[in-house]
C-alpha cells in the first residue's frame, strides 16, 4: 500500500516554539504572575488546571496566578487545543517554565543575601532563608533578565509527595460568571460602532449563486448593505434582527445552481464502500495461526454527526487603516491567522499580514472543528463592505447544523476466530471514512478548509479531510488497533478521496466508532462462544492498568449485580478502552431500560488519567463526554436528500435533554506518580458500546448501526429471521 498523505501542522510540544520564561511568565504586576499560554478555554476547564500547575511550581497562592488574554503575537504559539493534549503538552511546558523561574528566583536571592539554595523556603511567592532574616519575593528581585532566558537545564519540578495545589479540586475559574450570567462568551461581545452581518447558504457545498434580485431587495431594505463575492453572499445592517430578516428575504431572491452531489443517504455503507479511497496498513501482527473453533464477523456504522454546539458560532472583524482585527472562538489562532493571511495575500497582497491579530474569545460550547473558524472568514469578508466599521457576524442555527463540518460516517468490518480454549486468534479489522480534519493550517500549502473561500469569486480549492498522523494519534485509525493481547490482528483504514458531505474533527475522532465496533464486537465474541463479557476481556488483557478501570468501573456500581427490582427490559453492559492506545484509561459501565425507547439510566465509569490535576476538573470532562456519548449513540444524525442536508433545527436533530439525563458516577484510579493525561475524549467510545451491550442484554437483540433509535430496533425485532443491524 502506497503512502497515505496526512495533516500537517502538528506539535508534539509547547516549548518547541516558545522556548523563552517572558512568552509564559510576567511579573509586571505587583503580587500578580500573569500566566500566559496558548491552549484556550472552552468549557473544559484548562485555564484551572493550568493555574494550579503554574500556582505549585512557584509556590503562591493560586489567586495570584492571572491567565493572560489570548491572541497572537502575545500568546505563545500552542497550536490547536484538542486532542486532549493540554495537560501533557502545555501543562508540562508551564511546570518547566515555573520550576525555571523558581531557581532562578532562589539563586537571585541567594546572591543578595549570601546563603545557600538549600536553605531557601518560599511561601506565597515570597523567599526566606533559615541562615538570614531578610525576606524578598518574586517582584522585589528584579527578575526582567531572567525572564529573557529559556528553560534550565538543571531546573527540577516538585515531586507528586510535595505538592499542595495541583491533586486538589479547586473550583473553576470561569464558572462564577457563567453561572450568574455575566457577559463572558464571544456572543456576547460588542464594539463600538459595529454593524451586524449575516450569510446567506444554500446546505451543499457545491452549490453556486446563479442570480440574485438586488433590485427588489433594495426596495424593501434601503439601509442594508449586500456583500457578494462570487457564490458568497451576505448583509450587513445596523440591528441584529434587521440583519437576520434581512437575509432571509436576499435567500429567497436567490436561483441556486444545485447539484445531486449528496450519496444516498439509505445507503450510507454502500458509499463508504464504493466512493474512491486509499487504503493504509495501519498495524499487522503475524503469530503463530491456530485451528479455529468460532469464526465471527459484522459491521459496525455510525452516520454523519454534527457538532450541535447550543450556542451558534460568531466572530468580530475589524478592518482600519490597514489593520485587521478578528476575534473568534477558534481552537487554534495562529493556524486560523496563517490561513486568512492565504486569502490575503492572494486577494489583497498590499495588507501587512504582521497588522492581522487574532483575539480568542471563548466560545458557548466546542466539541472539535465546528464553524468557529468558518464563521471568522465570514467576518473578515464582510467587514471589507463595512467602510471600517467593525462587524459581527452569527450563524444561523440552520447553518449551523447544515453546513459546519461534520464528524465522518464511519464503517468498520470485523472478522475474528477464536480458538480451542476460547480465545482471540486472529483479528480483522478494516475501516472506511472521511478523514477526520480539515482545520485551519492543517492541508495542503495554498487550501483553504473555510467555507467561504470554497464560494468566493476567485475560489481556493477545498480539501478533502485527511487524518492526523499516528503521532498525534491518528483520525479515522483512532483506537481502532485493540489494547487486547491478540496473538495475530491486521488493521486497515480506507480514507475516502471524495467528500459530499463536509468532515473535519469531532470529539474522539475515530477513536468512537473504532471502540463502539471493537467493544461490541468483544461482546457478541463472548456471548457466541458462551463466555461472560467482562471475564471474557480480562482474559486478553495483560496490562495492569486497563484491568484496573474494568474493576473500578464495575465496584463503584452497586447495580451491576444486583439485579432484584429490574423493570422488565432493564440491561446492563460494559466497554473499555485506553485513549488513543497512549492516553486515558477508561472502563464505562452501564445500565439502561429498553421501553418506547432507550433510556439510559445509570453510567459508572472507572478512569485512570495518571496524575490528576484538579479531580472535580477530570470528572465533568468523563461525565459530559459519557452523556454527549448517550446522545450520539441513541439520537443523532445528519439528514440528507441527493441535493442538500435537510438537518437544519433542533427539531431535525434531536439531543438528549436534561430530563433523559443518566445518573453518572466517576470513580479514579489515583496514580499520582504517574504522567498527567488528558481526560477529555477518554468516555466517548466506551460509553457507545457499553449502551450497545446493555441493549443487547435487555432484549437479546444486536444493533450494529448508529444510532440505537426505537425504529431501528424494531425493525430487526420484526424481522422473520432477524439478523443484528
Amino acid at each position: 500500500m502506497s503512502a497515505v498523505p496526512q495533516a500537517r501542522g502538528f506539535s508534539r510540544g509547547s516549548l518547541e516554539k516558545n522556548p523563552l520564561l517572558g512568552q509564559w511568565l510576567g511579573l509586571e504586576l505587583p503580587d500578580v504572575i500573569c500566566l500566559r499560554v496558548g491552549k484556550v478555554e472552552f468549557g473544559q476547564g484548562i485555564g484551572t488546571a493550568l493555574a494550579q500547575i503554574a500556582a505549585e511550581e512557584l509556590d503562591v497562592d493560586p489567586g495570584r496566578i492571572r491567565l493572560d488574554p489570548i491572541r497572537t503575537g502575545l500568546s505563545p504559539d500552542e497550536g490547536v487545543t484538542s486532542g486532549s493534549l493540554s495537560i501533557q503538552h502545555s501543562g508540562e511546558a508551564v511546570r518547566l517554565v515555573c520550576a525555571t523561574l523558581r531557581e532562578l528566583a532562589i539563586a537571585a536571592f541567594c546572591r543578595r543575601h549570601g546563603v545557600a539554595p538549600a536553605s531557601v523556603a518560599i511561601e506565597d511567592g515570597r523567599l526566606r532563608s533559615t541562615a538570614t532574616d531578610a525576606v524578598a519575593s518574586y517582584w522585589d528581585l528584579q527578575l526582567d533578565e531572567a525572564l529573557a532566558q529559556g528553560i534550565s537545564a538543571t531546573a527540577t519540578p516538585k515531586q507528586a509527595a510535595h505538592y499542595n495545589t495541583v491533586g486538589r479540586s479547586l473550583p473553576r475559574r470561569d464558572l462564577a460568571g457563567k453561572l450568574s450570567g455575566r457577559p463572558c462568551f464571544i456572543q456576547d461581545l460588542v464594539l463600538p460602532a459595529m454593524l451586524h452581518g449575516r450569510v446567506v447558504r444554500m446546505p451543499n457545498r457545491s452549490a453556486t449563486l446563479v442570480e440574485v434580485d438586488t433590485d427588489a431587495f433594495a426596495r424593501r431594505f434601503p439601509d442594508v448593505v449586500v456583500a457578494r463575492d462570487g457564490s458568497f453572499l451576505g448583509v450587513l445592517a445596523q440591528r441584529e434582527e434587521v440583519a437576520v430578516a434581512a437575509a432571509a428575504a436576499l435567500a429567497a431572491l436567490c436561483r441556486w445552481d444545485l447539484p445531486a452531489s449528496l450519496p444516498d443517504s439509505a445507503d450510507l455503507a454502500g458509499f463508504l464502500r464504493s466512493a474512491p479511497s486509499q487504503p493504509q496498513l495501519v498495524e499487522r501482527k503475524e503469530g503463530p495461526a491456530a485451528p479455529a473453533s468460532l469464526r465471527l464477523q459484522a459491521e459496525y456504522s455510525r452516520p454523519y454527526i454534527a457538532h450541535a454546539s447550543i450556542g451558534p458560532s460568531c466572530a468580530l472583524a475589524h478592518w482600519r487603516d490597514g489593520d485587521l482585527e478578528v476575534w473568534s472562538h477558534s481552537q487554534g489562532i495562529y493556524n486560523l491567522k496563517a490561513d486568512i493571511e492565504v486569502y490575503l495575500r492572494r486577494e489583497h497582497p498590499q495588507q501587512d499580514p504582521a497588522r492581522v491579530v487574532v483575539h480568542h474569545a471563548e466560545g458557548a460550547g466546542c466539541y472539535g472543528h465546528n464553524p468557529a473558524d468558518d464563521v471568522a472568514f465570514d467576518a473578515v469578508l464582510l467587514a471589507r463592505f463595512a467602510a471600517g466599521r467593525p462587524v459581527r457576524v452569527l450563524w444561523s442555527r440552520a447553518d449551523e447544523l447544515s453546513c459546519g463540518p461534520c464528524g465522518p460516517a464511519h464503517l468498520v468490518a470485523l472478522v475474528a476466530q477464536l480458538d480451542a480454549a476460547g480465545r482471540v486468534s486472529d483479528w480483522q479489522h478494516t475501516v472506511w471514512a472521511n478523514g477526520y480534519t480539515s482545520r485551519p493550517g492543517r492541508n495542503e500549502p495554498g487550501n483553504l478548509s473555510f467555507l467561504g473561500a470554497s464560494q468566493i469569486d476567485r475560489p481556493f480549492l477545498a480539501p478533502v479531510s485527511l487524518d492526523p498522523p499516528m503521532s498525534a494519534g491518528g483520525g479515522s485509525d483512532r483506537n481502532a488497533v485493540p489494547l487486547y493481547d491478540f496473538p495475530r490482528l491486521e488493521v486497515v483504514t480506507n480514507r475516502l478521496l471524495a467528500m459530499p458531505i463536509r468532515t473535519s474533527a469531532l470529539r474522539a475522532l475515530g477513536g468512537y466508532a473504532n471502540v463502539w465496533a471493537i467493544e461490541s464486537f468483544m461482546d457478541e465474541l463472548a456471548h457466541a462462544s458462551g463466555q461472560d463479557p467482562v471475564a471474557f476481556r480480562l482474559a486478553h488483557l495483560a496490562d495492569p492498568r486497563a484491568r484496573a478501570v474494568i474493576a473500578r468501573a464495575i465496584e463503584a456500581a452497586p447495580w451491576w449485580h444486583d439485579r432484584n427490582g429490574d423493570a422488565e427490559g432493564t440491561g446492563r453492559g460494559l466497554a473499555f478502552a485506553r485513549y488513543k492506545n497512549t492516553g486515558a484509561w477508561c472502563a464505562v459501565a452501564v445500565r439502561v431500560l429498553a421501553e418506547r425507547a432507550v433510556r439510559v439510566l445509570d453510567i459508572s465509569i472507572g478512569a485512570d488519567v495518571g496524575l490528576a490535576i484538579n479531580p472535580d476538573g477530570v470528572a465533568n470532562q468523563l461525565e459530559g463526554g459519557a452523556i454527549q456519548s448517550c446522545s450520539w449513540t441513541l439520537k443523532e444524525a445528519v439528514a440528507f436528500s441527493r441535493e442538500q442536508i435537510t438537518t437544519r433545527s433542533w427539531a431535525d436533530y434531536p439531543i438528549l435533554s436534561f430530563s433523559e439525563a443518566p445518573s453518572v458516577r466517576v470513580s479514579l484510579v489515583e496514580r499520582p506518580g504517574e504522567p498527567a493525561l488528558g481526560a477529555g475524549e477518554a468516555s466517548q467510545g466506551p460509553t457507545a458500546a457499553a449502551i450497545g451491550n446493555a441493549v443487547f442484554d435487555a432484549l437479546g437483540i444486536r444493533i450494529r448501526q448508529l444510532p440505537i433509535t426505537p425504529e431501528r430496533i424494531l425493525a430487526v425485532a420484526s424481522a422473520a429471521d432477524p439478523q443484528p443491524a
